[in-house]
Order: C-alpha cells, then sequence, then structure tokens
C-alpha cells in the first residue's frame, strides 16, 4: 500500500476486525480456497482414520499458525467418535488439554445454547418467535420506522443494530449484571426489523435476559438447570469467574504460542452472547442432542418438532447462499446441509459445524489467536479439509456467462460492511470499505478478501450477477434494486451474518483516499510554507505590512489550518493506538481520547469556516497576487471537504456508544 490513506486504513481494518472476534464469526485475515475433489471411495469416517488424518495435520498447523493449543471432537450417529487434545494447555508445563476436563472458552458459539433456551420458551408456549420482544421485557425497545423487533430477527441477526464493542470484553475480573448492561448499552437503530442481517452481540444478550424473565430463573442457573444436566455437561458454565469446582481445568491462553506470556480470564458482556466456557466432549453431547431430535442419552432438551424448526432456513441475502436458520448459520457445502456457528474471544477461537443429513458433527477449540489470524485459518483449514476427505464432491462445471465484462463493470467499486458502528466509529468503518475491481476479461477481484496465496480473491460470473470463485468453492452474488443500482454483495466464503453495501460518490473510500489525501498534503505543505516564510522573514528582519484586522484574519486562519490538521492527525494516533491495544475499545479506554477529538472537531469547524472567511477577504482586497490568491482558495476548497468529512463521518457525535 503506497498511499497515507490507505496504510491508514490498513491500521483501522487490523484494529476493527480485532474488535470484531470478540464474539463474531470474524473474517480471517487468509481465506483458504479449497477445492473439492472427487473420489471412487472416501475412506470412511471412523475413529482410525480420523485418528491418522488429524494426527498428521493438526499439530503441523498448530506449529505454523504458533498456536499453543486446541481440542477436537466428532461425533456420528450419536456416538462421539474422536475427542483428542493437541499441543498444550499450559505452555510452562507443557500439559497437553484433555476433551474430557480441560476448558476452553467457545466465544459466540455460547449463542447456540443462548438459541436452544429461546427455543425451548417457545416449545413452552411462553413466547412467540414473531411477537414484538417488548411484551418479554421491563424495559422499552422503540420501534423503528414502524417496525418493532421480533425474536426471530434476534436469532436471525436482523433487528437492525448497530455494532457495539465497548465493554464487550474486560480483564477486570467483574462482570457486568446482565439488566444493567442491557438496559445501559441499547445500540442505535440503523437498519429496520428483519430486512438487512447485521450480527449483533447484543441481539443474544437480549434474548437471553427474555429467557431469564419469562422463566422466573437467572440465565446461569436455567441453562446449568434445562441444558447442561439432562445433556450430562458436568463442566460447562456460563459464570464469570468460573466457579472454584472448575477454575482449576480452565486452558490458559495467549496471544501466541512462541511468546508464551500468559493472558488473563475475559470476561464477556453480555454473558448469553458469548461467555460460556466448555469440554470438547461437553459440546460433544449438545451437538448429538441437535443432531437427534433434541435428545442425549435419555436427556431431553427439544422436542423433535422444535429441533428440526431450529434448523429449518429463515433467510438468505441472496438466493441459493447460505443464510440464517433460527441462531445456526447455514455452511452448505461439498454437497452437504452444515449448520454451525463460530466463536472468537481475544484469545480463543472455536468452531461447531453440524452435518445435518450425514448425522455428523464436529467442534475444535483453540487457545492462542496465533501468528496473523492462525487460529481461524487453522479452524477454516481443517473443517475444510474434513469435508474434501469424507466427503469429496467436484463442483459442477458453469461457463462464463457472455454479459460477464458489462456485468463486471457494474459491479465494481466500493462496500461497506452492515455489520458497523454509525455512531462513534462511523469514520473507522468508512475505512474498511471493501473494494469489487473489474479486470479486463470479465472477472473480478474482491479486497481485501484474500486466498491463500495472499492475493485478493478472485471471481468469474456463471450467472446473472452470480460469481463463483476462480479454483475455489465459494460463491458471492449481488443483488440489485428495481432500477438495477447494485445494493449489496454477498458471499459463502464468509458466514452470512452481515452483507457489503454498495457505497457511491464522495463517501466511497475511493474518493476519500484522494481528496482526503490531498487535502491533508495541501493543509500540511501551506504549513511547512508558512513556517519556511516566517523563518525568512526573522532572519532578515522583516515585517509584514497588515493592519490590525488583516492580522487578525490571518492569524485566525492559520490556526484553523493547524486545528484541522492537528484533529485528523488525533485521529490517526487513535486508530494506531487501538490497533496496538484493542482493550482500549473493548473496555471503554478510548473514551477520554474520543471526547477530546469530538472537542477538537468542533474546533476544527471553526478553523475551516475561519480559512473561508480569510480567502473569501483575499479576493475582495486590493492588489492580491494571482498565484496568492489561488493557493488561498485551493486552501479553503481542501478546509471545506475536510469540514464536510469531519461531519459526514460523526467526528463531532460526542457519542461513545461503539
Amino acid at each position: 500500500m503506497n498511499r497515507p490513506v490507505k496504510f491508514l486504513a490498513s491500521l483501522v481494518a487490523t484494529c476493527i476486525a480485532g474488535l470484531a472476534m470478540a464474539q463474531v464469526p470474524a473474517p480471517a485475515p487468509v481465506i483458504a480456497d479449497p477445492v473439492a475433489t472427487t473420489s471412487a471411495q472416501p475412506p470412511a469416517l471412523t475413529t482410525a482414520d480420523l485418528s491418522s488424518f488429524l494426527d498428521g495435520l493438526v499439530p503441523f498447523a498448530l506449529q505454523r499458525g504458533d498456536v499453543a493449543g486446541g481440542v477436537i471432537s466428532v461425533v456420528k450417529n450419536g456416538q462421539v467418535i474422536f475427542a483428542k487434545g493437541y499441543g498444550y494447555n499450559n505452555l510452562e508445563k507443557r500439559t497437553v488439554p484433555s476433551p474430557a476436563d480441560t476448558l476452553f472458552r467457545i466465544g459466540s458459539t455460547s449463542k447456540l445454547f443462548t438459541w436452544t433456551a429461546v427455543m425451548q420458551q417457545v416449545q413452552a408456549g411462553k413466547l412467540n418467535l414473531d411477537s414484538d420482544v417488548n411484551e418479554y421485557l421491563d424495559f422499552k425497545i422503540p420501534p423503528y420506522q414502524g417496525k418493532p423487533i421480533t425474536l426471530r430477527n434476534l436469532m436471525t441477526h436482523s433487528p437492525g443494530f448497530e455494532d457495539t464493542a465497548r465493554d464487550l470484553i474486560s480483564t477486570d475480573g467483574k462482570p457486568v449484571d446482565l439488566e444493567r448492561y442491557l438496559k445501559a448499552h441499547l445500540p442505535a437503530r440503523i437498519f429496520p426489523p428483519g430486512q438487512v442481517v447485521a450480527y449483533s452481540n447484543y441481539g443474544c444478550g437480549l434474548a437471553g435476559y427474555i429467557v431469564q424473565r419469562v422463566s422466573g430463573q437467572d440465565f446461569d442457573d436455567y441453562v446449568e438447570q434445562h441444558i447442561f444436566k439432562p445433556l450430562d455437561m458436568q463442566h460447562s458454565t456460563f459464570r464469570q469467574p468460573l466457579p472454584a469446582r472448575l477454575a482449576p481445568l480452565m486452558a490458559d491462553s495467549y496471544d501466541k504460542a512462541s511468546g508464551g506470556k500468559l493472558k488473563p480470564f475475559e470476561i464477556v458482556d453480555p454473558a448469553p452472547a458469548g461467555a460460556m466456557s466448555s469440554t470438547a466432549l461437553d459440546v460433544a453431547h449438545f451437538m448429538i442432542a441437535q443432531l437427534h431430535g433434541g435428545s442425549y442419552a435419555g436427556g431431553q432438551i427439544l422436542t423433535p418438532a422444535t429441533t428440526t424448526l431450529m434448523h429449518t432456513p429463515q433467510r438468505t441475502e441472496a438466493p441459493g447462499l447460505n443464510g440464517f436458520a433460527l441462531g445456526f448459520y447455514q455452511e452448505n457445502r461439498n454437497g452437504q446441509v452444515i449448520i454451525g456457528h463460530a466463536g472468537d474471544t481475544d484469545y480463543f477461537h472455536t468452531d461447531l459445524h453440524l452435518l445435518l443429513d450425514a448425522d455428523v458433527g464436529v467442534f475444535m477449540s483453540f487457545n492462542s489467536a496465533g501468528n496473523e489470524g492462525g487460529a481461524e485459518v487453522i479452524r477454516a483449514a481443517i473443517f475444510d479439509a474434513f469435508l474434501d476427505r469424507y466427503f469429496p464432491v467436484a463442483p459442477p462445471h458453469a461457463p462464463t456467462v457472455a454479459t460477464a465484462k458489462v456485468d463486471a463493470a457494474r459491479v465494481a467499486g466500493w462496500y461497506l460492511a452492515s455489520r458497523r458502528n454509525e455512531s462513534a466509529l462511523r469514520m473507522l468503518y468508512a475505512l474498511t470499505q471493501t473494494k469489487v475491481s473489474a479486470l479486463p476479461d470479465g472477472t473480478i477481484l474482491s479486497a481485501p478478501f484474500m486466498n491463500l496465496s495472499g492475493a485478493p480473491m478472485h471471481w468469474r460470473e456463471v450467472g446473472p450477477l452470480k460469481y463463483r470463485q476462480v479454483d475455489g468453492p465459494y460463491h458471492m452474488d449481488f443483488v440489485a434494486d428495481a432500477n438495477g443500482d447494485i445494493r449489496y454483495w454477498a458471499t459463502d466464503s464468509l458466514p452470512p451474518v452481515m452483507v457489503f453495501q454498495s457505497v457511491t460518490g464522495l463517501r466511497a473510500l475511493g474518493s476519500i483516499e484522494v481528496w482526503g489525501t490531498l487535502s491533508l498534503l495541501l493543509l500540511l505543505g501551506t504549513l511547512l510554507s508558512w513556517l519556511c516564510g516566517w523563518l525568512v522573514r526573522r532572519h532578515f528582519g522583516r515585517r509584514l505590512t497588515l493592519d490590525a484586522r488583516q492580522r487578525r484574519f490571518r492569524l485566525w486562519s492559520r490556526l484553523g489550518v493547524l486545528v484541522l490538521f492537528a484533529t485528523l492527525l488525533g485521529w490517526l494516533i487513535l486508530m494506531v493506538a487501538m490497533s496496538a491495544d484493542q482493550s482500549l475499545l473493548l473496555e471503554g479506554g478510548v473514551t477520554p481520547l474520543l471526547y477530546l477529538l469530538y472537542a477538537a472537531g468542533v474546533l476544527a469547524l471553526l478553523g475551516a469556516a475561519a480559512v473561508v472567511i480569510h480567502t473569501v477577504r483575499s479576493w475582495m482586497a486590493p492588489r492580491r497576487g494571482r498565484w496568492v490568491l489561488a493557493g488561498e482558495t485551493l486552501l479553503a476548497l481542501a478546509a471545506i471537504y475536510l469540514a464536510w468529512l469531519i461531519l459526514a463521518l460523526r467526528m463531532v457525535s460526542f457519542n461513545a456508544h461503539y
């Protein structure tokens, strides 16, 4: 990246990816591009073959990804056929994690247990998936565009909430009471309910609170009694910190295996969205129950009818692409009907997959982030390799459509994720826009999503606005409005937790890169020229012949340029700080600096006005050189653009709901 704003965008992307991983199946920095192959007789999915396969794959993957350790369990036909730990759950003692009694934090995979609790209450007749959630709450969520939020909206991540990360993960050992958290952290609404998928941790927390209210039990107690106990999940809990009987069994967590620095226990709020700690065998019991009509070893958590309803697709953002069931999201590939959910804290990275027709479940969890998102790459690569080994299939041939070049030009542009914050961090998300580029042969590239070689993912059109990955199994579909204008794109190379909406005009990152960079360079050049001029005049003992009023306007103009430049530099420093220490976002430590920058933004707007006024006065003054006027006019235009940018990206919102 050779331009300052691109570098800035890269920093922001790193920061946002970090905060997003705190309870979301976040896109990995590198997305594998496996290609399924056919086989006359794939190996049988047996304990012996799994052991040979995973023992050869996982240790190498952990080493390459710089991940300390992990656990994997696989179920088939109602039985646990594989459960094993790899690497270390404590680097100093070099102890291998046990699938039976070493606890891992499973992040957003916890949501599946919360959604199961919701479905239990639906089954009991205490909840209705399509009723206004306000019927079950003791505080009010206002309607948006006249539409209330329903539990179905919450379970398909379409309530319309903006994304928030503040207070999501902390290390102070003090969880926030669920009711108090929800009432203090109500996010803004940016979409009508049911219209746009935009992943929401708050929404799942809200669902857990609804279960708490209608059941009359604390959420922790409810899950223990109605899910963990019937499924014999003796080493599982949502409680934070861990109960005394489980605390010694917790796997240690690390950033990287090579660093070896032990990380503290993470407190996740709201707890129903991602606070669960569990073992590979306990989760295996849950997978069996989900695959067998809600039953495991005589314990029943759901009826078969309710389980089927929970697994039934509810929405997709483009016909034929993966979407959401009730709580689970679809991962269909290799000819298999698959539902699942990933989960991430800062240091633990988890995935759960259910192959519904094959009666197979796969769970894995790792206790380090690894090198450049290593754990996320590992979990994706392991499951892809698992599918290609035991369920191989060759994708059907589809020729490139004749309109490929025209459509490539049509879809090329900038896109913004629907999972975003608009109240406080609009600027940060604006700088993480993705770019779709058209190539001369009619194919397209999507950045920053990369394949294993580190190049942008490459796509060709196989149907009207429908693309398939070149040398890969994934799909990317564009959706247009009634006028034929592109609204958004979606892809099954990522979990279906968001879409990427078209951004045009001055708000597109390409425009911000060009005009923002030019404006900042002009401000910097102006400041340097003024400094040089002052040094020259001081050296030769010369003074400008200006009256008091001219000096005053000139001073205001210069202060305006300085404040404008300093404000935008301050936002850059903020992003660098968040990239280096994401706890600033997750624990709210960035709030004081955010308010300082908001105040600076107000001064910057006043400064921009001073620059414009000074330029107007210069045009009205006699005997002003044309080059001087041209320079001041360009400076005024830069000030106007940057003032618009400050307002458009809400850098004066005085809002700390991020």
